[in-house]
């Protein structure tokens, strides 16, 4: 089935994510949630992509946030539907087992910033802005961006920004640590690319089990968490990669990974 408010292309092992709703600075609708949803269906399905990128259509945005204009009219209920939905497409994302990579290219505010959050990488533009200004609407971050922003840069930094509402620029941002990279706008898909490229190289059990790690440990004790990566590292020494990756070291060649 086709996407409308999506262009996905493909270079190997990478899948390049697209939002493209240019003249609503590629804010996220109901429709494009749904999208970005089916869309993480189709990659979980598909063995062959090791590693995602997601950008922003054009040059002023990655995504501006949620659509304003499509939020207006709901009700209490309906705005709750719709935030419960943003969140589980988020979670989703953030649980996909493989990497992805945010090429913030322009505005990453409210959705925008929190669809980034739900990114294992963030490379930022130098004239990229991140922000929560929910507050500046009578409302709250919704799409996880009160507990993924902390869980990033920190209790204080977080509320700063959420209770402001005020926007960051790239430098301040990765300053803070909430993006890795900070390279010239031309240069910002090429490194994307690049560094997903590299990614999709490792090899892809161990890959996984680093990200569920990672991503469980966050919400657990330092003993329990070690518990976690225990039974993660045991996962990746019962597969073939683990034995061929062993293997190259020994025989001083580049291992050839199966995701097995």
């Amino acid at each position: 089935m086709a996407y409308e408010n999506l262009l996905l292309t493909r270079d190997g092992a990478v899948m390049t994510i697209t939002i493209n709703r240019q003249q609503a600075l590629n804010a996220l609708n109901p429709a494009t949630l749904d999208e970005l949803q089916r869309c993480c269906g189709d990659i979980r399905a598909d063995s062959g992509v090791h590693a995602v990128i997601i950008t922003g259509a054009g040059e002023k945005a990655f995504v501006a946030g949620a659509d304003i204009a499509a939020m207006v009219t709901m009700s209490p209920l309906e705005g709750l539907s719709f935030i419960r939905h943003g969140q589980s497409v988020m979670l989703e994302l953030e649980e996909l087992p493989v990497p992805v990579i945010a090429a913030v290219n322009g505005f990453a505010l409210g959705g925008g910033l929190e669809l980034a959050l739900a990114c294992d990488l963030v490379l930022a533009s130098q004239s990229a802005k991140f922000g929560l200004p929910e507050i500046n609407l009578g409302i709250v971050p919704g799409f996880g961006g009160t507990q993924r922003l902390a869980r990033r840069i920190g209790l204080a930094a977080a509320r700063l920004m959420i209770y402001s509402g005020e926007a960051l620029g790239a430098d301040e941002a990765l300053r803070l640590g909430l993006v890795n990279r900070v390279v010239a706008a031309a240069d910002l898909l090429p490194e994307a690319q690049k560094l997903a490229a590299t990614l999709a190289t490792k090899a892809p059990v161990a890959v996984q089990q680093a990200k569920t790690a990672i991503n469980a440990g966050a919400d657990l004790d330092l003993a329990n968490g070690c518990r976690y990566e225990a039974q993660a590292f045991a996962i990746t020494f019962a597969s073939e990669d683990r034995t061929e990756g062993m293997r190259a070291f020994l025989d001083k060649r580049r291992p050839t990974f199966k995701g097995r």
